[in-house]
């Protein structure tokens, strides 16, 4: 059954600007928290607990949550080890997003271990969390396809999948924008069974990540990741680029009736201000094109 209705995820603050060139000051990048809750978006991904060597980007996330304004919006930030939980156990969000690929060569370059492991640390931090109080929601990278080990076969994230315990949502990541309605199809329909609210966390790389997301509404999916502007890619996938735009997301959404709560004129606001404090075009195309009929 088709969706009416689809929750948003802002990954902006975190997917989107952990791959861009300019490191932007926790200051900046808690105002573009406060500016996306201002928007009507109900989660928002603020950062991510991860070694600041490796995604320098993401340095100084506590400062991000400490600063970064959003009454009434649940805040997300991801961790991809314990040590990063313990880290984040000490912040005010209220959600904990997990993630791990399920190819092992992307695992290995990612996560510094083989698939298994991760299952079993995931389930580990699952529990964790929800004992912590938390939200939990897992993702699966490089579900339709690998930069290093090629295509991916819609059987090995959905037995990945139905390895997770105790997660409150699980998603498909098509980290390097490979993915097509097809398989999105597949996926979807082979998570029936899962017993959760499943999403998708699309990329726009090979400009079908709209059509994905399409049909994952007429899948009835439940939730979609978007990131303002199109921002975002993985620093360790080459060739990764923009996530789809939360704006042109919204764009279609609107035009088919399909509810989101979102002031799409305010996010356009925040796009053209993100835009601006980069200095350069970014991805998403309704900034530059505008609404139609014109606001």
């Amino acid at each position: 059954m088709a969706a009416d209705v689809v929750q948003l995820v802002e990954v902006g603050p975190r997917d989107g600007l952990q791959n861009e060139p300019e490191h932007l000051s926790p200051a900046v990048r808690a105002e573009l928290v406060s500016r996306l809750a201002g928007t009507g978006l109900g989660r928002i991904e603020v950062g991510s607990f991860v070694n600041p060597k490796r995604v320098p980007q993401m340095a100084g996330v506590e400062e991000v949550i400490a600063t970064g304004h959003a009454p009434g919006v649940t805040r997300g930030a991801l961790v991809l080890n314990p040590r990063g939980y313990e880290r984040l156990r000490e912040a005010p969000v209220e959600e904990v997003h997990l993630a791990f690929c399920v190819t092992e060569t992307f695992n290995q370059r990612n996560q510094g271990r083989p698939v298994e492991q991760s299952i079993t640390e995931t389930n580990e931090l699952v529990a964790a969390a929800r004992a912590d109080g938390r939200r939990v929601t897992v993702t699966l990278a490089a579900s339709f396809g690998c930069p290093f080990e090629g295509a991916v076969d819609p059987g090995l994230p959905l037995q990945v999948a139905h390895r997770i315990e105790g997660a409150d949502e699980l998603l498909y990541a098509d980290t390097i924008g490979v993915g097509t309605p097809r398989q999105v199809r597949a996926l979807l329909r082979g998570s029936q069974d899962l017993g959760v609210p499943v999403g998708l966390h699309l990329h726009n790389t090979r400009n079908t990540g709209y059509a994905n997301a399409y049909a994952a509404l007429e899948e009835g999916v439940a939730v979609l990741d978007a990131s303002v502007a199109g921002l975002g890619g993985c620093p360790f996938a080459p060739g990764a680029t923009g996530n789809i735009a939360t704006e042109d997301l919204c764009y279609l959404l609107e035009k088919e009736g399909v509810e989101h709560g979102v002031d799409l004129d305010a996010l356009l606001a925040v796009a053209r201000w993100v835009t601006g404090v980069l200095g350069r075009d970014l991805p998403g195309q309704l900034v530059r094109a505008g609404r139609f009929p014109g606001a």
